[in-house]
């Protein structure tokens, strides 16, 4: 019996993630430095692990409701009317699940059916083409440029857009690139939305992640919006809590009761531990939140400098913690120079063609690690770009050191 004949064709076709090899070869590299993992480095809050330690000594080690705790339910609530104007009824209206990826799966396995299109702007997190091909829909490419700051373009859409069309997913602040959507940038998207009839998954895991003081917009915020949008957050990226596996999605009551349909199916619920964890998250930690991306924020304005200095086109991230550089000039694809340089430098990046064909030419790197070890990887890319320029055949751009 061939065993993998029995796999399901989607299953079959889809790739593993382009991400994950470079982890692997990482874990080979005994002096490596990884800038490949979107990742806080710091430890989270102690009152939240705290928090989590005195629930299991009370006992609480239950099921919870389907949709969550109501007290967490009503914290998130909160939490979205305080910062960004939003209203939704904790009760109806708010999922907890396991982190922001089962949100975005539930989300889109809810509204879309067989040979519906979902527009996908690229460079994107990995997962959104996969879990579209999941959901038995059809992912439709939008692409993105430096050259407009990886924002994304009403041009771009109505390039892609048809009667099959049945939503659109954002991600701003952006993963890979750190671009953000302004509410000038967003009237547009919004406009064609509203035109074309579309639903609209709004990944904001990075909602907290914005620099220069620049404030992150919800395109649910926007009137005659919300019930068109599901938002998708979570506490990964904001408080530390990769490991805990918290998100939640909010969305009017008939999308969100669908979501839940399946995840009462499929999980039951969040752990309680996660939950009582991210209760005290949201009611005691933004002001460490704010800690942390003070901290990222030194370190964007050094590693952007960095590549600048190199030679090397770096677009100015406004928003999560990465930057996505062009590696162009050094005559190398994506795929070889990621490659070449974990063998050659042991830092680890991800080529940027992972994140769809927009990302050739790029690589993406993290800066959510400490500034030494920063410093350490990015003297030891300047080595490698320049040592690589030394082999092509025509002027090289000057380095200048770090």
């Amino acid at each position: 019996m061939k065993l993998e004949e029995k796999l399901s064709p989607i299953v079959r076709q889809i790739p593993s993630s382009g991400i994950r090899q470079f982890f692997d070869l990482v874990n080979q590299k005994e002096n490596a430095i990884s800038l490949g993992v979107g990742e806080p480095d710091f430890v989270t809050p102690w009152h939240v692990r705290e928090a989590c330690i005195d629930a299991l000594d009370k006992g609480m080690t239950t099921y919870t409701s389907n949709q969550g705790m109501p007290e967490l339910t009503q914290a998130i609530s909160a939490y979205l009317q305080e910062r960004f104007s939003i209203q939704y009824d904790a009760r109806s209206e708010i999922l907890v699940t396991f982190g922001a990826s089962e949100a975005i799966d539930l989300a889109l396995r809810t509204i879309v059916s067989t040979g519906e299109e979902v527009l996908v702007p690229e460079p994107c997190y990995v997962s959104y083409t996969p879990c579209v091909q999941l959901a038995r829909g059809t992912p439709i490419s939008v692409p993105t440029s430096a050259k407009y700051g990886f924002k994304l373009r009403v041009e771009e859409l109505e390039k892609v857009v048809t009667p099959k069309t049945k939503a659109l997913i954002l991600c701003y602040p952006n993963n890979p690139t750190g671009a953000i959507m302004t509410r000038k940038d967003l009237t547009p998207i919004v406009d064609f939305v509203k035109k074309h009839d579309l639903l609209v998954i709004s990944d904001e895991i990075y909602a907290e992640l914005t620099y220069g003081g620049r404030n992150h917009v919800s395109i649910a915020s926007f009137k005659g919006m919300k019930e068109r949008v599901i938002i998708i957050n979570g506490f990964s990226k904001a408080f530390a809590m990769t490991g805990w596996r918290i998100g939640y999605a909010a969305a009017p009551e008939t999308l969100l009761q669908g979501m839940l349909k399946i995840h009462q199916y499929t999980a039951l619920c969040a752990p309680i531990t996660s939950q009582v964890a991210a209760l005290e998250a949201l009611k005691n930690g933004l002001h460490e939140c704010r800690s942390m991306v003070s901290q990222y924020d030194r370190r964007r304005r050094l590693v952007v400098k960095a590549f600048q200095d190199m030679g090397l086109t770096c677009y100015d991230p406004q928003g999560a913690f990465y930057v996505f550089p062009s590696i162009t000039s050094t005559g190398m694809d994506a795929q070889t120079f990621a490659k070449e340089l974990i063998e050659e430098e042991e830092v680890a990046v991800v080529p940027g063609d992972v994140f769809g064909p927009s990302g050739e030419g790029h690589i993406r790197c993290s800066y959510a690690t400490s500034i030494e070890r920063l410093g350490e990887a990015l003297q030891r890319i300047e080595r490698f770009v320049k040592r690589k320029r030394a082999k092509l055949p025509y002027p090289k751009t000057s380095i200048s050191s770090l």
